[in-house]
């Protein structure tokens, strides 16, 4: 455990006694102003009057002392503030005296102190109180930094979030960390000081922590360009240097940062992008006093997309999902969230006709968003008959719902690996884009007045859902690892929660009826360069401290997601994070008497026949490493 330094155990000391050194110093300011009005006189001293204008000045500065509660503050936590409250102290206790001065005049009384005294007292005090203070704040940061132990900090960002740090570090007395410089990219504030600590630029961070001997980097910006946030930080490991980052400014309580909440950066925080800008007007429009179905709402994406639904204010919003304790959970903190906003949960399976059938009935939901699906590529790979019953059977009877029941807009949420899927997982995803885009194909071509239309969304692996991979390598490396990565040439799209869902909800709205709407994803990332990264920023040493396992591909798991596929391509749209997918049309016919193939399979619980059919509806469907690859070639014999 770290020793303070003896002169930071000192307590706080009590309010009298602050009071009391106040107090002596305004006495000594009126000895040396008493000095200066008669010309270092020593005589002055021996007048009666002195000691009668000395107990009458210092009782109205008691008393300004007082209604001012000078006394209240930590001497060693001084700050401008603090010099704001002595100036106001005195300038009060200026019009007292002038006050009691004119009112003695006008009764013809002589008044018991000369102007030019008051003045210069009042000055004297100023300087007194103030630096009284500031060299006790001084001595005790300086005792708290002779510790052998103490760490070396650069801020990065020098705004009012920076200047609260240095000022959270300066007012702990446990810490042992010492602001020694900043970095900003705002050219006007280079080569500037803040308290003492000079600001440089950020391309100076290399050569900064090799000559101040830098132990840590905190992020004190929530503006910092995500690149350059990267590149910064991948100075840092290289460095040996922790970053650190803040909490969000809306949980900085009243402009006050705790230590505690000065953490250490997470991988998510890396991966983030720039903020989108939505078109909030034409959301609400939309959206407002509709009721809108959000199924699979207790997973990661059908929870976040009812949240950000709660903002556009619709009439009630339906929670639907078979998990009972999480949907229990998120509709309590819904409420919570969204005080003045309707919810409804609903327990059901998506893939229960009937039940499905009651909630329609009963609520007659305007907007379906429908996020309810398996997704763990290796389980449904060991269990397509439920991959196929959940993700196809599920899309297919809440899809005819929609058009018995005249929903407005359908929107579903697929996945990158519905492109040239190699796995059940993401053949099933592409059989339901198949079946909504050739529906609403239909609806339209026999325009008989169903109003029901059907938008897909298309997107990569999310930052944080429930069984992903940064969530997997946190445990492990709380273990001690080693961190297992399929293969070293792995890369994955990545995007956080809130962003996909604010796309979703977009790309919902902007949908006029039978697209693919695929969003940017920014560049893959390399999966083992992730787990590199965790482990560093973590504290660790990759390969050493923590180590990396290669355990092979998974049955269905591709080396490289892709967007499109080699026979599609893409539209730009008024966003420029949605594309629209130019896909090839289906005939509704054909898909429709294929999927009840399908579904006639999944009676049979073999999964081979199951597996088989999903490859005659999707061609491109190419099983990798999996038991299923046999039936490739005995699929393209007899579609041939």
């Amino acid at each position: 455990m770290q020793k303070l330094p003896v002169f930071n155990q000192i307590g706080i000391v009590p309010r009298w006694t602050i009071f009391l050194f106040d107090l002596s110093i305004a006495a000594i300011a009126f000895i040396f102003a008493y000095a200066l009005y008669y010309s270092f006189n020593l005589h002055a001293y021996a007048r009666a009057e002195f000691a009668i204008e000395i107990i009458y000045c210092l009782a109205t500065t008691s008393f300004s002392f007082l209604v001012f509660k000078l006394y209240s503050g930590i001497v060693r936590y001084t700050s401008a503030v603090d010099s704001i409250r002595i100036l106001s102290t005195l300038l009060f206790n200026i019009i007292i005296l002038f006050a009691i001065k004119l009112t003695l005049i006008a009764l013809h009384i002589p008044s018991l102190l000369p102007t030019n005294i008051i003045i210069i007292y009042s000055l004297f005090a100023f300087t007194g109180l103030t630096t009284y203070r500031t060299l006790i704040k001084i001595v005790f940061q300086y005792n708290k930094t002779k510790t052998s132990e103490k760490k070396n900090v650069v801020v990065y960002g020098a705004g009012d979030l920076g200047i609260a740090v240095k000022r959270t570090f300066d007012h702990d007395l446990k810490s042992n960390k010492v602001i020694v410089a900043y970095i900003d990219d705002n050219e006007s504030k280079i080569d500037k000081y803040i308290d003492g600590v000079k600001i440089f630029k950020s391309k100076d961070l290399e050569r900064l922590i090799e000559k101040l001997g830098i132990d840590e980097l905190i992020f004190a910006s929530h503006r910092v360009d995500p690149e350059k946030k990267d590149a910064v930080t991948d100075i840092c490991l290289e460095h040996n240097v922790n970053v650190l980052t803040l909490p969000p400014v809306s949980e900085i309580i009243n402009g006050t940062l705790s230590p505690n909440q000065i953490k250490k950066i997470k991988i998510e925080d890396l991966l983030e992008r720039a903020p989108i800008i939505l078109s909030h007007d034409n959301i609400r429009d939309q959206i407002a006093g509709k009721r809108i179905l959000v199924t699979g709402a207790a997973g990661s994406i059908g929870s976040e997309i009812a949240k950000q639904l709660g903002l556009f204010n619709p009439q009630l919003i339906i929670l639907c999902d078979q998990a009972e304790s999480p949907l229990h959970n998120l509709h309590l903190d819904l409420q919570e969230r969204f005080k003045n906003q309707s919810y409804q949960s609903f327990i059901a399976d998506v893939k229960n006709e009937e039940r499905m059938r009651i909630l329609f009935e009963t609520f007659k939901p305007q907007y379906v968003y429908h996020a309810a699906a398996y997704k763990h590529v290796p389980m449904m790979e060991n269990h397509p008959i439920e991959g196929v019953r959940t993700n196809v059977f599920g899309t297919f009877t809440l899809s005819n719902l929609a058009v018995e029941y005249n929903v407005s807009k359908f929107v579903f949420v697929s996945t990158d690996k519905a492109v040239n899927p190699t796995n059940v997982m993401g053949a099933t995803k592409r059989i339901a884009e198949m079946y909504v885009q050739s529906l609403n194909n239909r609806i339209m071509q026999q325009n008989n007045g169903v109003q029901t239309r059907f938008i897909t969304t298309r997107f990569g692996n999310v930052l944080g859902s429930n069984g992903s991979v940064i969530p997997r390598f946190k445990e492990q490396i709380e273990k001690g690892g080693p961190l297992t990565v399929t293969h070293p040439d792995i890369t994955r799209y990545f995007m956080t929660i809130p962003e996909a869902c604010q796309l979703v909800i977009e790309a919902g709205c902007m949908g006029n009826g039978g697209e693919i709407f695929v969003f940017d994803m920014g560049k893959s990332v390399k999966i083992v360069d992730l787990a590199e990264k965790m482990i560093k920023l973590s504290g660790f040493t990759p390969y050493k401290e923590i180590d990396i396992k290669f355990t092979g591909l998974r049955p269905g798991e591709k080396l490289y997601e892709e967007l499109l596929n080699d026979l599609e391509n893409t539209l730009q749209t008024h966003h420029q994070k949605i594309m629209i997918a130019k896909v090839r049309e289906n005939n509704f016919d054909f898909v429709a008497d294929q999927v009840k193939v399908l579904f006639d399979q999944t009676k049979t619980n073999n999964n081979l026949e199951v597996v088989k059919q999903m490859k005659v509806i999707v061609p491109e469907f190419k099983s990798q490493n999996s038991i299923y690859e046999q039936l490739d070639k005995a699929v393209s014999s007899s579609t041939n």
